[in-house]
């Protein structure tokens, strides 16, 4: 078990490139799912590049479309890393011209020859020789079912060691891919000193931030594995059924699919991201000044009993609010009961809300205790790196 670990510090610290799409999607709480790997990373000790080489165009938030201009992508990730005290160790490089943002092109191949470790986050990154070169290459599965059954064997090959947010995988029932490797499982490291306790009280008001659909289902299996708007919608009834209140600040979706007048109908409040919480400090602010936090996953990843955790949700509990969550069978490595409640039907996530209501103040505290045992970054990571047989 994670908080069974104890810290230690490394005899050497370690180069290590860790990948993502802060820049590339510039949104609120993406910049937290992976800013808090190098954030862990270096607590331990080690010395830490991002890297942004996703090898496509730059998204604009402002723009809702692609464009070769990486301008608000670059402006975005340097006012993270800066206000982050990440300072200046960062790469984007644009996939429509590959011009190099941040460190030099010369400054980042130089970091490449040094680097131990290659942490590629939801296969996010381009494979380029000169990763092939570093002698840990690891592949980083945050969206498990859906990796599984798009990655390519060539895109496989480019890696040395598998982890996977599906914490259930191997178990008989899990039904998510092993595709023949070796998996060592981890979770969403959370750097507790960005996610101090709120000193106010928060609305009376569940919440969590989502998209409708973030990409078309795909099929395996016989079967069609789908997204959150299908198990949103056996849910429709909930404020009805409960008596609370709910906000959900819901992206609209490819083809904008979101059906904003039926979830209106049945109660829940809707408000926009990119208005709402544009950037992480209000994206944090935005968990801060909740209740807690109610949610479905992805069908993928309940149908699959993959066993993953949401990143945002991990948030919710550092920042002491509960949190009402879908099983997507995580309830084999996490306590409920205290702090985070677990709900496969309407019936059950009733019951959940109002026994934290009820008792608030401890639900509170049980939240903030289950992400120092279970989610501090430099116990994850460490972990991490011990599966992984990585020194």
């Amino acid at each position: 078990m994670i908080e069974r670990v104890t810290l230690r510090q490394y005899k050497r610290s370690m180069r290590i490139i860790v990948t993502g799409l802060v820049g590339q999607y510039a949104f609120g709480g993406v910049a937290w799912d992976y800013l808090q790997f190098v954030g862990g990373f270096r607590q331990l000790g080690h010395e830490v590049l991002y890297v942004e080489d996703t090898g496509r165009w730059p998204y604009d938030p402002v723009l809702a479309t692609y464009s070769a201009d990486c301008s608000y992508s670059v402006r975005f990730l340097r006012m993270v890393m800066d206000q982050l005290g990440l300072g200046d160790q960062w790469v984007y490089r644009n996939g429509a011209d590959d011009s190099f943002h941040g460190l030099s092109e010369a400054q980042w191949r130089g970091f490449c020859r040094d680097t131990q470790l290659f942490l590629n986050l939801s296969a996010s990154s381009m494979i380029r020789a000169e990763y092939a070169t570093i002698p840990h290459r690891v592949l980083v599965d945050t969206d498990p079912m859906f990796t599984q059954l798009s990655i390519t064997p060539r895109y496989i090959q480019a890696h040395n060691h598998f982890a996977t947010f599906a914490e259930n995988i191997g178990q008989p029932d899990c039904r998510v891919p092993k595709l023949g490797l070796t998996w060592v499982t981890t979770r969403q490291p959370v750097v507790l000193e960005w996610w101090p306790l709120p000193r106010t009280p928060p609305r009376p008001v569940w919440t969590t931030v989502m998209n409708w659909v973030s990409y078309k289902p795909v099929e395996h299996d016989g079967e069609t594995w789908g997204q959150k708007d299908v198990e949103f919608r056996k849910f429709l009834d909930l404020p009805a059924r409960s008596g609370e209140t709910f906000e959900i600040a819901c992206g609209r979706g490819p083809g904008n699919t979101r059906p904003t007048e039926l979830l209106r109908q049945h109660g829940w409040q809707i408000v926009e991201p990119d208005e709402r919480l544009p950037d992480p400090w209000s994206y944090r602010d935005y968990l801060a000044t909740s209740r807690g936090e109610w949610s479905v996953a992805k069908e993928g990843y309940v149908k699959s009993r993959s066993g993953w955790f949401s990143c945002r949700s991990a948030c919710y509990l550092a920042l002491g609010r509960p949190c009402v969550l879908q099983d997507t069978g995580w309830t084999r490595s996490y306590p409920t009961g205290h702090g985070l409640w677990a709900f496969q039907t309407i019936e059950e996530a009733v019951t959940a809300l109002h026994r934290v209501r009820d008792d608030y103040t401890v639900q509170s505290h049980a939240a903030r205790r289950i992400a120092e045992q279970y989610f501090d970054a430099r116990l994850v990571l460490q972990k991490l790196l011990d599966d992984l047989g990585i020194r």
